[in-house]
């Protein structure tokens, strides 16, 4: 059926943000947030959209600078925002919805250079997808009301990478970067030192050429989760010596390469809770703020 297509989600994408007419979209340089941004801009013109990242500890620098070249390649105003979440201590003491907290610093800033600029929506990035994990900021999106038009659309992560290809973004197969602070397990605190150890040390896995990989951070030690693929390669006498050698340089005093591979939000495992709302499959009423990404 047509609205099952992709033409059709993107049409009904489209379709929303016309209604919204100027938009500020919440911006990390990722796979979703990248495409919300490229179809804002060819949709309503580059005068009726910003781009507005966080300036935060949370985000590595590396990826900063990746989304400042997106945005500039776009052809779309970047306004980068300081973030204080590592002064809240309902965010750094680590909770399980620390997430909560740091979207919503993010949405009061955003919605802070809207007034100045005279926007008056705001999007985000979530998809589909995005409702079968546990991601506490959806609900800071729906008290903030910012709409999330690739969810309310029917978009899945799939289909976002589908449709990026076609318009030749970079970030199609992008792997997922969520916060750095999503490296940390719940109940430990988030320091500056210890996003800085965790983002070197996966840097320097970059560098010896693992594209996707987290560095959990417990203590002195290094829990590193590489896709399956690649743990063999990483197992093997030489490789494994680099990989130590690497993140001992980082800070690390132990390290460990997690046999069961690369999970995407691995350490939300510990958590016991109920299935969060599922996302309806008609797009929501004008403004409910994120019902059918972090980040």
């Amino acid at each position: 059926m047509e609205q099952d297509s992709l033409d059709g989600k993107l049409a009904r994408m489209e379709g929303i943000l016309r209604s919204l007419r100027r938009v500020a979209v919440a911006f990390s340089g990722g796979v979703d947030s990248t495409f919300v941004l490229k179809v804002a801009v060819d949709t309503l013109g580059p005068d009726n959209v910003l781009a507005v990242i966080g300036d935060s500890a949370s985000l590595s620098p590396v990826e900063k600078d990746e989304a400042r070249a997106l945005a500039g390649r776009i052809g779309v105003e970047l306004v980068e925002i300081r973030t204080a979440e590592l002064e809240n201590s309902n965010y750094f003491s680590n909770p399980p919805n620390r997430c909560y907290f740091c979207k919503s610093a993010q949405y009061d800033g955003i919605e802070e250079v809207m007034a100045r600029r005279g926007f008056a929506a705001a999007v985000n990035g979530i998809n589909a997808d995005d409702y079968e994990d546990w991601r506490p900021g959806i609900q800071a999106a729906r008290e903030h009301n910012v709409r999330s038009p690739c969810a309310e659309a029917g978009m899945t992560k799939a289909d976002i990478r589908a449709l990026s290809r076609r318009m030749g973004l970079p970030t199609f197969d992008k792997p997922a970067m969520p916060c750095l602070a999503s490296r940390v397990p719940y109940g430990q605190t988030i320091t500056a030192d210890k996003l800085r150890q965790i983002d070197a040390g996966e840097q320097r896995l970059r560098a010896l050429g693992f594209r996707e990989s987290r560095v959990r951070h417990h203590g002195d030690l290094a829990r590193i989760e590489l896709p399956a693929d690649d743990i063999a390669r990483a197992t093997a006498p030489e490789m494994r010596a680099r990989i130590d050698e690497a993140l001992r340089a980082a800070g690390f005093h132990y390290v460990a390469i997690d046999l069961r591979g690369f999970r995407s939000g691995s350490l939300n495992e510990v958590l016991a809770r109920g299935p969060q709302d599922r996302p309806a499959k008609a797009a929501p009423p004008a403004g409910d703020g994120g019902r059918p990404t972090t980040k």
